[in-house]
């Protein structure tokens, strides 16, 4: 051979074969984003519902998405299923970003086996849940599933089963977020459940674990799907939801904007917002907003709104993201901002049965409380509660129990927690909303706050009702002018904020217009507060 001469260069593949298997690619590809075709995706918007894919573009950054498992299949070879294999099995997966923060995310597609959950569904899942936990980050499940794929048999129950598991170990450790957009029954409920907030759509999704044709048969009540378990039922009555929503880009909308108030992690603090984004309102008529009368109603709305950011912005309640609004409404839970940070709000209303703690109240408290400090969110508590709403269906549905649900969660928490007593703080429920005995960090009160065992009125009662029965019986002057004159010497002496001051259970007493102030600097002071519960595998929280 010549000294220049170049040596031959192997044979390359034609450029043809090689754009053939690029073509082949392509093809699959294209097949698993099809789903179940034209018409099943037609279906799916005739019934007002966006498909899988379509909910993964409004809720991701634009050109964020990558997805994974795009060619999983099933290897179920019974009941005609060996000729029906479709990419991706019913699911869409993969992780993207959200304002620019990481997420994970699954999109069950009805289209494909009605989003049914067979072992390759499952697998996919759990696969982007471990990713999740390994790296930190939250998971977001968008539901439309008809539940465990029959013709699999007990390989999708198992499936489920490791979905549960998986949710539970992520519990705590990273953020878990679903939105319901669609059916979800049977053993498919308990994976919403479980996680930390549960989203559905008005009219087009639905939960339950036996449906209306079971229940028809076994109980003989004639109930439609959105009466048994509809979006509606799910956040007004059951409490099993946390939001409802018209549409399904008002839900991807809405879970773009909780991602706003919460962390990525257990480990990684709420996100912040520079001092150029904050928008402080002016407070102004806070100092009048608590009415003279101890009886007249107020809407601690209107509270929240004059001290948090953003409270003057447009938009209805732009700077309250609530949960759970539709259900123990004499509670208000919920998101904002104070100073740039996230915190988590509780408080009592006074304008939806006069702000008493009942069943629903406490359990919907008590659920909140313990996200917010199992990721790290500080706590502000409104407060103005006269005590725990009375009757017999309270006490026999037990509101012991479920009071002391809410009771052991702010015992338990260890982030910061603040508190303002706005008027009443009475009776077992002012041990109960953060007072300081248990735990409570910085605890205000308002120069209209009354703060004892109980009313003025109920407690001369007690007190005093041998005096006054005698008063009534000689006819010794006015018996009802000497009853309004204990109710006062015992207002003055016991129902204000001063007392509990002296006894250095109330920090400071402030005026409404200072507490936003207060508040922001508390946050800074207690940013790197770090408790220690003691040492223990678990609590046995009161279930």
């Amino acid at each position: 051979m010549p000294d220049d001469a170049q040596p031959e260069a192997p044979n390359p593949k034609p450029k043809t074969a090689q754009r053939d298997l690029f073509d082949d690619l392509d093809q699959r590809r294209a097949d698993a984003e099809a789903g179940g075709g034209e018409e099943r995706v037609e279906r799916q918007h005739e019934k007002g519902k966006l498909t899988a894919r379509e909910r993964l573009d409004v809720l991701l950054d634009d050109d964020t998405f990558e997805e994974l498992g795009t060619f999983v299949r099933h290897q179920e070879q019974h009941f005609g299923l060996s000729e029906n294999r479709p990419y991706g099995d019913g699911v869409v997966t993969g992780y993207g970003r959200i304002d620019g923060r990481l997420v994970y995310v699954y999109s069950q597609d009805f289209t494909v086996f009605g989003g049914s959950l067979g072992r390759a569904h499952a697998d996919k899942i759990v696969r982007v849940m471990e990713l999740a936990m390994e790296n930190g980050a939250p998971v977001i499940g968008l539901c439309d599933s008809g539940g465990a794929r029959i013709q699999e048999g007990v390989v999708s129950l198992g499936g489920y089963a490791d979905l549960f598991k998986k949710n539970t170990e992520a519990s705590g450790v990273v953020p878990q977020i679903s939105a319901v957009m669609g059916p979800c029954a049977g053993g498919a409920v308990y994976s919403p459940a479980i996680t930390d907030f549960t989203f559905m759509v008005e009219g087009t999704s639905y939960m339950f674990l036996t449906g209306p044709d079971v229940v028809q048969t076994v109980t003989q009540e004639d109930v439609t799907s959105e009466e048994l378990g509809g979006a509606r039922t799910h956040t007004t009555t059951s409490g099993v939801a946390h939001r409802r929503f018209d549409n399904d880009v008002a839900c991807l909308e809405a879970i773009r904007r909780l991602l706003k108030f919460i962390p990525q992690n257990c480990e990684d603090p709420p996100p912040q917002r520079s001092s150029e984004q904050v928008e402080a309102p002016s407070g102004e008529g806070l100092d009048d907003l608590v009415p003279a009368a101890p009886n007249q109603p107020y809407d601690m709305h209107e509270v929240i709104r004059r001290i948090v950011d953003d409270g003057e912005s447009d938009g209805e309640r732009a700077h309250f993201f609530e949960i759970q609004p539709d259900i123990g409404d004499n509670l208000l839970t919920g998101f904002a901002h104070l100073g740039g940070r996230p915190v988590g709000v509780v408080a009592n209303q006074p304008a939806v049965l006069a702000g008493t703690l009942d069943i629903d109240a406490s359990v919907k408290g008590a659920r909140f409380v313990r996200f917010c400090d199992a990721f790290g969110v500080p706590l502000v508590v409104f407060e103005d509660v006269p005590g725990f709403l009375p009757g017999t269906e309270q006490e026999h549905g037990g509101i012991i129990k479920h009071g002391a649900k809410l009771l052991y969660a702010l015992c338990e928490a260890t982030v910061p927690k603040m508190t303002v007593i706005t008027r009443k703080a009475y009776g077992g429920a002012y041990d109960v909303m953060n007072s300081r005995h248990i735990g409570g960090d910085l605890n205000f009160a308002w120069p209209t706050a009354e703060i004892a065992v109980m009313g003025p009125k109920g407690a001369v009662e007690i007190i005093h009702r041998r005096e006054l029965a005698r008063a009534e019986e000689e006819g010794d002057g006015d018996p009802q002018q000497r009853k309004d004159e204990l109710i006062e010497a015992y207002r003055e002496r016991f129902a204000n904020p001063y007392v509990a001051a002296e006894h250095g259970y109330v920090d400071d007493v402030i005026k409404p217009h200072e507490t936003r102030r207060r508040l922001i600097r508390g946050l800074r002071m207690l940013k790197d507060k770090v408790v220690n519960n003691p040492a223990k595998k678990h609590g046995n929280l009161p279930l």
